[in-house]
């Protein structure tokens, strides 16, 4: 039932969306040079990397390495990547990870191939055995602002308590912090 209300839901969210995803890659393209989208080499189920794409926020020469660790990293987004990142814009795109079955709606957010305690630490307690999602438990009980433990611990309580009316409270608290831009340091 998961995989049935992951596909229909981001089939219907790319359709709908379509005009906000052809405005978005417009700004982009006229405020920056590059991609329009930025392809993430991420950690999906069972470990397995897959290919996570974003609206590109940030200049083509970023470190690559998760935002919050980088030194001044309002030094590296682009000129509409502030707007982008502060009402989530930027994560549009994983709908086709949703769509493709490389994601879900909820489930733990894909870490980077490189964090290595993150990925380690989710291996220890089978975390790594969900699909990677658009927001998960962890998201809105802190989002940037956890540290990997206790991210971690968001998860391990996500993977005993899923269920589908889980996911729908989850995907409702997500829409309420994204519009009140709560949790999100860059």
């Amino acid at each position: 039932m998961k995989r049935f209300f992951d596909f229909l839901l981001s089939l219907t969210a790319i359709v709908l969306l379509a005009p906000i995803f052809v405005a978005i890659s417009f700004l982009i393209k006229i405020t920056s040079s590059g991609p329009i989208l930025f392809w993430s080499n991420r950690v999906g189920k069972n470990n397995d990397i897959f290919l996570m794409p974003k609206f590109r926020s940030m200049k083509t020469n970023s470190p690559v390495m998760p935002t919050h660790l980088i030194y001044d990293a309002q030094s590296y987004l682009t000129p509409v990547g502030s707007f982008l990142r502060k009402f989530s814009l930027d994560e549009l795109p994983q709908l086709w990870s949703i769509l493709m079955g490389d994601m879900s709606f909820v489930g733990p957010r894909p870490a980077l191939y490189n964090q290595d305690d993150l990925i380690a630490l989710r291996n220890k307690y089978g975390v790594q055995k969900l699909l990677p999602g658009l927001t998960g438990w962890a998201q809105i009980n802190g989002r940037d602002m956890l540290t990997v433990a206790d991210k971690v611990e968001y998860e391990v309580e996500y993977l005993r308590r899923r269920s589908f009316w889980f996911d729908l409270k989850i995907i409702y608290l997500t829409i309420a912090l994204v519009f009140l831009r709560s949790d999100i340091s860059h």
